[in-house]
C-alpha cells in the first residue's frame, strides 16, 4: 500500500531508468513515418524535424486529455484474444511447475552431488598417486629374480634382439598390456597386478629403455586399477536406493503440490485466474516474466513467513497511521495513510530509531497489508484491489533518514510482491512543493499509472475526495460525515449536498409530521458561513419556533459537523438556514430522518 505513495519520491533516484519504459512518441509511428520518407525519395530537413514535433504535440495531447484509470475485467470471457492466450499459457507453465514441484522443491539435494563427485575423484587421484610412488620405488631396486614369471607372454618374447627390435615389441606388448584384466578380476589387491606387469616389461628391454616405458605403463594401469574400486564404492553406496526401489517398482507418481496465494489455492478454481491475471499485467502479459514473478513470491512468502507472521502481536502504535475506513463508490476498501502522525516524536522514535524497530514497522505494514488482501473477492466479478488515500498535512518529508530508509525497503517489498492491488492512489493536503516535485518527474511514470494518481491540495481535499467516496464515508477530519462511536445516523443513511452560492442565503426546508422527533445533521464543506435553524408551525397563528440561533461555524470549531433535534406537537417544517457571505461557493452535506413519538 505505502509502495505507490513513495514511488514519486523513488522515481528521482531511479528517472533514467524509468524514462526508457516511458514511450512518448510510439515506435511504430517513428518506423511509418521514416518509410514513407524512403518511398516518396529525400526528404527536406525541415520536413523530417516537422513530423516528429507533431506527433510529440499530439502525444502530449492524448496524455493531459486521458481519462482516470478503469480496471479492466477480470472475467476470462471477456479478455481480448491476446490475453486470453497468455493467461493460457501462464496455467500451462503454473500445472507443470506443480506436478514437478517446483514451488517447494528444496535445492539442497543438487548441489550436495557436485562435493561427492569432487571427492570421489580426489580419492582416484590419490589413489594413482600412490601407486605410482610404489612403482617408482621398485623401479629404483630393481631384482635380478623378476625375471622369472610364469606367464605364456614371455615365452614370445625373444630376450637376444637388437636395441631397435626390443622397442618395436615392447610397443606391442603396451597395446596387448590392457587385455590381461580378466585375471585381474579375480585377485583382490589391484597393485599386485601393476607390479607383474611391470616385471613382464623388465625381461624384453635394456636398462634406460625399459625405466621409461615402465613409468607409462604403471601410470596407465594404475589409474586404470585404482579407478575400478572407486567404482565398485560407488555401486555399493547406490545399490541400497536401488534395492529399495526394487521393492516398490509399481509405486506412483506423487501428487501436484498444492500452493496457495492470499488464501487463493493455484489453478483450484477461477479465483485463481484473478490472481495470475495480476502478474500478467504487472509484466505487461509477457508469460515468461510472469512466472519468474510468481515463483519469487511463492518462494519470498515462504521465506518471510507470512502464515506465521498473521499470527503474530505486534502492537497498535500504527492504527492512527495506516487503517481502513469504508469503500468508495465502486465497492473497493479505502485505506487512510496519515503521515503527519509522525510529527509526534514519541510515535516516530518508537517506530524508525533503529533497524530493530524498522524491521517490526516493515513486519506490521506487510501483516496489515495481509490481512487486508484477505477481505478481498477474488472471484471474476468481484473487487480485489484497494483505493489508497494518502494525507500528506504535516508530513515529515522524505528528509528524514529513518524515515526514507524504512519507506525504501517496505516500497521494495510491496512492488516485488503485491502486484496490482491499487485501484487508485489520492494525495490529499498536498503542499506546493511537493506537486512542483511531481512535475518534474511525471515523465518518467507509465500512462497506466499515471491515471491511477489523484491529487489534491489542502482547499480541494473533501471536494476530491467526494468524487470517489461517498460523504457519509468519508472521515470527519477530512470534511465527511463519518465518526466513530455510537451515532444517530449510519453509513446507510444516505447524505444529501447542495451548492451555497457566493454572498446569499441558502435555506433547507424538511416537513415534520404531527407528534414526532425530527433529527438532522449537517456540515458545510469551507466553513465561514452563518448557521440557524428554526421550527415554523403549518397554522398561521401559530408561533416560529428559534431552535439554533445564529453563529459562525469556522474550520477551529470543536464540533464541525452540526447535529440537532426538535420534538414537533403540531404539523410543520424545520428550517436550516446558511447565509454565505464570502466571495466563494460553499457545499452543504445534509441528511435527517423522523422518529415517531409513543406519546
Amino acid at each position: 500500500m505505502a509502495e505507490e505513495t513513495l514511488k514519486t519520491a523513488a522515481a528521482a533516484s531511479e528517472a533514467p531508468v524509468a524514462a526508457a519504459e516511458v514511450a512518448v512518441i510510439p515506435e511504430a509511428e517513428k518506423a511509418e513515418a521514416t518509410v514513407v520518407c524512403e518511398k516518396d525519395g529525400p526528404p527536406e530537413p525541415e520536413a523530417a524535424v516537422e513530423e516528429p514535433v507533431k506527433v510529440v504535440e499530439e502525444e502530449k495531447e492524448k496524455i493531459t486529455e486521458s481519462a482516470s484509470f478503469k480496471e479492466e475485467s477480470n472475467v476470462a470471457g471477456e479478455l481480448p484474444d491476446p490475453q486470453k492466450k497468455a493467461l493460457d499459457e501462464l496455467k500451462q507453465l503454473v500445472q507443470e511447475a506443480l506436478n514437478k514441484h517446483e514451488f517447494t522443491a528444496p535445492p539442497a539435494p543438487v548441489k550436495e552431488e557436485k562435493p561427492a563427485e569432487e571427492k570421489a575423484a580426489k580419492a582416484v587421484e590419490e589413489e594413482g598417486k600412490a601407486c605410482d610412488e610404489t612403482a617408482a620405488k621398485e623401479e629404483s631396486t630393481p631384482e635380478p629374480e623378476t625375471v622369472v614369471v610364469e606367464s605364456k607372454e614371455e615365452k614370445a618374447v625373444p630376450p637376444t634382439a637388437e636395441t631397435s627390435e626390443p622397442a618395436a615389441e615392447c610397443k606391442e606388448e603396451e597395446k596387448s598390456t590392457p587385455a590381461p584384466p580378466a585375471p585381474a578380476a579375480e585377485v583382490p589387491e589391484p597393485v599386485k597386478e601393476v607390479t607383474e606387469v611391470v616385471e613382464k616389461v623388465e625381461t624384453c628391454v635394456d636398462e634406460d629403455g625399459a625405466k621409461k616405458i615402465e613409468a607409462i605403463q604403471e601410470t596407465i594401469v594404475a589409474v586404470a586399477t585404482s579407478s575400478e574400486p572407486s567404482k565398485t564404492e560407488e555401486a555399493e553406496q547406490v545399490a541400497p536406493p536401488e534395492t529399495a526401489t526394487e521393492d516398490t517398482p509399481a509405486a506412483p507418481p506423487p501428487p501436484p503440490e498444492e500452493v496457495s496465494i492470499w488464501g487463493i489455492p493455484l489453478l483450484a478454481d477461477e479465483r485463481s485466474d484473478v490472481v495470475l491475471l495480476k502478474f500478467l499485467r504487472a509484466r505487461d502479459f509477457k508469460v515468461k516474466e510472469a512466472f519468474s514473478m510468481l515463483k519469487s513470491v511463492v518462494a519470498w512468502r515462504k521465506e518471510f513467513g507470512i502464515e506465521s507472521l498473521l499470527e503474530e502481536d505486534l502492537g497498535t502504535e500504527q492504527e492512527k497511521v495506516v487503517y481502513m475506513h469504508g469503500v468508495d463508490k465502486e465497492g473497493h476498501p479505502v485505506c487512510y495513510n496519515a503521515y503527519g502522525e509522525y510529527q509526534n516524536k514519541e510515535l516516530y522514535n518508537a517506530t524508525f530509531s533503529d533497524e530493530e524497530k524498522r524491521t517490526k514497522f516493515l513486519r506490521w505494514r506487510i501483516q496489515f497489508l495481509e490481512k487486508s488482501i484477505r477481505k478481498l473477492d477474488f472471484s471474476p466479478d468481484g473487487i480485489c484491489t484497494i483505493v489508497q488515500v494518502n494525507d500528506l498535512k504535516n508530513s515529515p518529508g522524505p528528509f528524514k533518514r529513518e524515515l526514507r530508509q524504512a519507506t525504501n525497503q517496505a516500497l521494495q517489498l510491496l512492488q516485488d510482491n503485491y502486484p496490482e492491488f491499487v485501484a487508485r492512489q489520492v494525495f490529499i493536503n498536498v503542499p506546493w512543493w511537493y506537486l512542483a516535485f511531481y512535475k518534474m518527474i511525471n515523465p518518467f511514470f507509465t500512462q497506466r499509472t499515471k491515471s491511477k494518481f489523484v491529487f489534491a491540495g489542502p482547499s480541494k481535499t473533501a471536494e476530491t475526495l467526494f468524487k470517489y467516496i461517498a460523504p457519509e464515508l468519508v472521515p470527519v477530519q477530512y470534511g465527511g460525515l463519518s465518526r466513530e462511536g455510537e451515532q444517530e445516523f449510519t453509513s446507510s443513511d444516505t447524505v444529501t449536498e447542495e451548492i451555497i452560492k457566493p454572498a446569499t442565503k441558502h435555506t433547507i426546508e424538511f416537513p415534520a409530521p404531527v407528534t414526532c422527533t425530527f433529527v438532522w445533521e449537517a456540515r458545510v464543506v469551507g466553513y465561514e458561513v452563518t448557521y440557524g435553524a428554526e421550527y415554523v408551525p403549518a397554522a398561521e397563528d401559530g408561533y416560529t419556533v428559534i431552535i439554533q440561533k445564529s453563529r459562525k461555524i469556522t474550520a477551529t470549531a470543536d464540533e464541525p459537523v452540526i447535529c440537532g433535534s426538535f420534538k414537533c406537537g403540531e404539523p410543520g417544517k424545520v428550517v436550516l438556514t446558511f447565509d454565505n457571505q464570502t466571495s466563494k461557493k460553499k457545499k452543504v452535506l445534509y441528511r435527517s430522518k423522523t422518529k415517531v413519538s409513543s406519546d
